[in-house]
């Protein structure tokens, strides 16, 4: 069984990750996953809920006493998930006018709720920064009896910091110690027991100030998804009886019609049937030119209908629409952490306890065997622990991955996860599929061949004749090239010959078109093309006329997007494909792969998968770039499954890893080189929180840097490595 909470206010990446371990530890949980963006904690148990919510709410008051905790689900998965839709919709049973407030009402409160928690928290830090101003005066400009100055930073510490201190005292009852919290009061009433009293106030005032900038990045953060999230309305104008009527968008049913007006969102899957429009599919694709569908045209939950009124048949359900599926990626996003995520989260959790008992030999060892000055290396112990708080790390670290996963989704990337995104950034071998990936999927004709003393058209037009009856793609592809009227056409007795053609009458002349197997079959004379692709022969009343090459072209930007993944370090490009050799390589040759396996069935592709991957250095990803429609299988084997030009397709969401929601080559490049700068100031994070830190842990321990120092490490780092954290949220 599956319960889902929510966790209102939640805004610690610190807390929420312990949160997380400490209920993972519970003897009656499975799993447990707290997704800080959502504010959400997920378990899995077979327990019964009421039991376990009272543990739960335990653990996070203990951790975050202004947190509450709201049962969002209390039997299986299933009734989870729609629960989850209830409570999000506002959908309940007790009349339509609830149903329609409910969620601008939950809104309303959650957004209240933050507004004034973060007005509270400004007064509060600047009253305390006053009265710390004030004490800084007294003790520096205008120098006082420091039993006045003790008194005015007593005032601004109480203001600041009363909350860490009785936190501090809360765990220390429950066997709790080795925490920030900890951490920060020990070190400053150790300050103010040495006389350093302006030093112990700013280390909370720096303290609350960290805190504040590190809630406005979680909320950024948040923020910028908001429109992602907000991409499917919760209501329809559904056509019954003739009438138009706004209800619910989960209670449409498939196969009902709905009318969209200029101006609003697109609620559900559905096919066009009557009227005109451009749709807006910026949200989906990322792409700011505007799509013309009419009827017979797909019409994609989330776009935005920009001109004409139209009328839509539901192919889909409200919780399998492509908005919703969309959204439950981007909410779950945050669950599937990356391993940098992990490893920083279980670094944290063994480096804060090293450092106290660091801390401890310092402040004893050195005067009982140097000799030395209690109360110096007191103070140097108290710097040391100030400069050990991991907050810069376990803070920015998570708010770098979920920045660069709401980076990538305005570029129309999904990326289902953090492990996702930091995987995509170790890339150097790229399998492709061909059709649909790097060719554009449909046939054309591509060269026209007629004989001596025959044109061009009447070749297409003997051609056209044949074929006017067949739903091949070839047939299709002959007629999209004739510019005649093919119905037009006198054609009579047209049958199809398997696997060699067609024989028909067009215009009073016995006609042939197929392939060369066809003409030697008839006795035909004929003249074999050499061109890469399918030809047509064509024959006419026992003469030869001419050729047509069809092939399937490649999209317009794949060498450009080839040639970027190259100077984002692609290696090895290698395409699979079930297309004959002959075809496979030509576009291998004009391309300029690496390599290219032809005529596989798709578990071949599987097995070619395994063995380019056998052939890997450690540590180095291999994707697979398919459309997503055939090739779930190598989707799923795949270090890195992704789902290209798969705008609405289940297979390709449900499969894959990373979605690319447009046909477009060039995507893939954006989705690595997002997923590469991801990880750049991921390292940037880590490498500078642990420099600084450790430069000033040893020039503390030396006595050559003092409290203000310290602060820097702690609070000063937090914030800057929070900043260029928040440079993602900008790409």
């Amino acid at each position: 069984m599956e319960l889902v909470y929510t966790l209102k206010g939640l805004d610690c990446p610190n807390c929420s990750a312990k949160i997380e371990k400490e209920v993972a530890a519970l003897e009656q949980i499975t799993e447990a996953n707290v997704n800080l963006m959502q504010q959400t904690l997920t378990v899995s148990t077979v327990h019964a809920a009421e039991e376990i919510e009272a543990l739960i709410k335990g653990i996070v008051r203990k951790h975050e006493p202004d947190v509450e905790v709201i049962a969002k689900s209390g039997h299986g998965h299933s009734h989870a998930h729609e629960h989850k839709h209830e409570h999000e919709h506002g959908h309940c049973h007790c009349g339509e006018h609830e149903h329609e407030h409910a969620h601008e009402h939950e809104h309303a409160h959650a957004h209240g709720h933050i507004h004034a928690h973060g007005s509270s928290m400004t007064i509060r830090i600047l009253a305390g920064a006053a009265v710390f101003a004030v004490g800084a005066v007294m003790h520096y400009a205008l120098p006082a009896p420091s039993s006045a100055v003790l008194a005015v930073m007593l005032i601004s510490y109480l203001i600041l910091g009363y909350d860490v201190v009785l936190t501090a005292l809360r765990n220390i009852t429950r066997g709790q110690i080795f925490d920030e919290h900890f951490l920060m009061s020990i070190s400053t009433i150790g300050a103010f027991v040495l006389g350093e009293y302006p030093e112990a106030a700013a280390v909370m005032l720096f303290y609350q100030v960290g805190e504040y900038f590190q809630s406005l990045a979680v909320q950024r953060s948040r923020r910028s998804i908001a429109a992602l999230l907000d991409i499917r309305p919760d209501t329809a104008n559904v056509l019954r009886n003739g009438t138009v009527t706004e209800t619910a968008a989960e209670s449409v049913a498939v196969g009902e019609m709905i009318v969209v007006k200029a101006g609003e969102r697109i609620p559900l899957d559905g096919i066009v049937t009557d009227g005109e429009s451009m749709l807006d599919t910026t949200a989906l694709t990322g792409e700011s030119v505007p799509r013309r569908v009419s009827a017979g045209d797909e019409a994609l939950s989330g776009c935005i209908n920009q001109s004409g009124t139209l009328t839509v048949r539901v192919t889909k359900p409200f919780g399998e629409s492509t908005a919703s599926k969309i959204i439950d990626m981007v909410e779950n996003a945050a669950a599937r952490k990356a391993p940098t995520e992990n490893f920083i989260t279980t670094f944290a959790r063994y480096y804060t306890p090293v450092v106290v008992i660091c801390a401890v030999l310092l402040a004893v060892i050195p005067p009982l065997l140097l000799h030395g000055v209690w109360a110096e290396w007191i103070r140097r112990a108290f710097v040391f622990l100030i400069v050990s708080c991991p907050c810069a790390l376990v803070i920015s670290i998570p708010l770098t991955f979920f920045g660069g996963i709401g980076a990538a989704s305005k570029h129309g990337v999904l990326v289902k996860g953090s492990h996702d995104l930091e995987a995509l950034s170790k890339v150097r071998a790229i399998v492709f599929d061909k059709t649909g990936t790097l060719t554009q999927g449909c046939f054309r004709v591509t060269e026209i061949l007629p004989q001596d003393g025959i044109s061009a058209d009447d070749l297409l037009q003997y051609a056209a004749g044949c074929e006017r009856n067949s739903n091949h793609p070839i047939a299709a592809s002959v007629l999209a090239a004739y510019e005649g009227d093919a119905d037009a056409l006198d054609v009579s007795g047209s049958t199809e010959i398997s696997g060699y053609g067609i024989e028909a009458t067009v215009n009073g002349k016995a006609v042939l078109a197929g392939s060369g197997r066809l003409m030697e079959q008839r006795g035909i004379a004929y003249q074999p093309c050499s061109g890469t692709g399918t030809k047509v022969y064509v024959a006419a009343d026992g003469q030869y006329l001419g050729c047509l090459l069809i092939a399937d072209a490649l999209k317009q930007d794949v060498k450009q997007a080839l040639s970027a993944l190259r100077n984002q370090g692609v290696t090895n490009m290698i395409m699979l494909t079930g297309d004959n050799r002959e075809i496979a390589g030509a576009v291998a040759a004009e391309l300029g792969l690496d390599g290219y396996h032809a005529e596989l069935l798709p578990q071949d592709k599987v097995e070619k998968l395994e063995t380019i991957a056998a052939d890997m250095h450690d540590g180095d990803k291999l994707a697979f770039v398919g459309d997503g429609i055939n090739d779930a299988p190598v989707l799923a084997r795949a270090d890195v499954g992704i789902a290209m030009g798969s705008l609405g397709a289940d297979a390709a969401i449900e499969a894959a890893d990373v979605v690319l929601m447009t046909d477009e080559p060039a995507r893939l490049g954006d989705a690595i080189r997002l997923a590469k700068q991801t990880k750049q100031i991921v390292m940037q994070n880590i490498i500078f929180a642990i420099g600084v830190k450790v430069l000033l842990l040893i020039l503390g321990a030396c006595g050559i840097v003092g409290m203000w120092w310290a602060v820097f490490g702690d609070v000063g780092v937090t914030v800057l490595a929070v900043l260029n954290a928040m440079r993602m949220l900008r790409k």
